[in-house]
């Protein structure tokens, strides 16, 4: 394509944009509406992806180790646990650690647990964990049948429900976001289909004078991409500064350390340019399946 030619697309696509006056008015209400819904979907499913994944991360295997074990034994059980498919640390956490640990977690009522300090009846134990936080239970499976073993804790029953939501949540994440691009798209075309109802035989009189068809299509591309884009100006717009006061709100107000939202810069920035390509890509494709049978001439 000369560049020249480029240039005239260009230039008939933005006067389309204001011939068609409340058509355009509609087509980018119907996109800033729909992509409205798909930034908050957006930014939502990704943080719940982000804090699901602290939370996973946070899953450990807690291996009791038997008070018959020797350091020698010890040891010996080290080597054998990282040595599993799957394990990604392990560290050694001694019975006076556990107790600390137990200690701090009570608050005021573990200063009660203190009488124990002198004589300790709590296992040394071997923290746990895996690459992948799905293989957890396969391989705590595997660390109960080691010798000088007595006990393998990892929360199962909250582990596999954790795992369950994670998994539905990111999957009816996607599929309502998918089903929002497809209906703006559907709108989108709509409206874009009214325009060139209207101009439909403009459109057989390029055709019988010559046109090809891509140098039809080019200028209404240009048109439904410029839609796209205007449309996610608002978006965008309630993202940078909603955004903001989300996450001061959340760092202000919620203590659990596994709630905790991704940093403004760059997701504000970078959700707000996938918007805008979001946004193109609608105005695009809804042009391209508005024109489809006005061409089949």
């Amino acid at each position: 394509m000369k560049f020249r030619t480029f240039l005239r697309h260009i230039r008939v696509g933005c006067s389309n944009i204001f011939r068609n006056g409340w058509m355009t008015v509609a087509s980018v209400g119907a996109v800033t509406t729909t992509l409205i819904l798909v930034a908050v979907f957006l930014a939502l499913i990704l943080n719940l992806n982000e804090m699901a994944k602290n939370i996973e991360d946070d899953v450990e295997i807690q291996t009791l180790i038997d008070h018959t074990a020797n350091e020698k034994d010890v040891q010996s059980l080290g080597k054998q646990i990282e040595e599993i498919n799957g394990v990604d640390t392990v560290f050694f956490s001694s019975n006076d650690d556990e107790l600390n640990k137990l200690i701090k977690g009570m608050g005021e009522e573990g200063e009660a647990w203190k009488l124990l300090e002198q004589d300790n009846p709590l296992n040394h134990a071997f923290i746990v964990r895996a690459k992948n936080p799905q293989d957890t239970e396969m391989i705590a499976d595997q660390i109960k049948d080691l010798d000088h073993v007595e006990k393998v804790v990892f929360g199962q029953e909250v582990v596999e429900q954790l795992f369950k939501f994670t998994k539905y949540a990111r999957t009816i994440g996607v599929v309502l976001i998918i089903a929002l691009v497809f209906t703006a798209i559907f709108l989108i075309s709509n409206t874009i289909k009214i325009t060139i109802m209207a101009r439909s035989k403009e459109i057989g009189i390029m055709k019988l004078v010559g046109a090809t068809n891509w140098f039809i299509r080019w200028p209404f591309f240009i048109e439904g991409m410029l839609h796209g884009v205007l449309g996610s100006i608002i978006p965008i717009a309630l993202i940078l500064v909603g955004y903001h006061y989300v996450e001061d709100a959340v760092a202000n107000q919620v203590s659990f350390n596994f709630v905790e939202v991704l940093p403004y810069n760059p997701f504000a920035w970078q959700l707000s340019l996938l918007i805008i390509a979001i946004g193109a890509i609608i105005g695009i494709w809804g042009s391209v399946m508005s024109i489809r049978k006005y061409l089949k001439i």
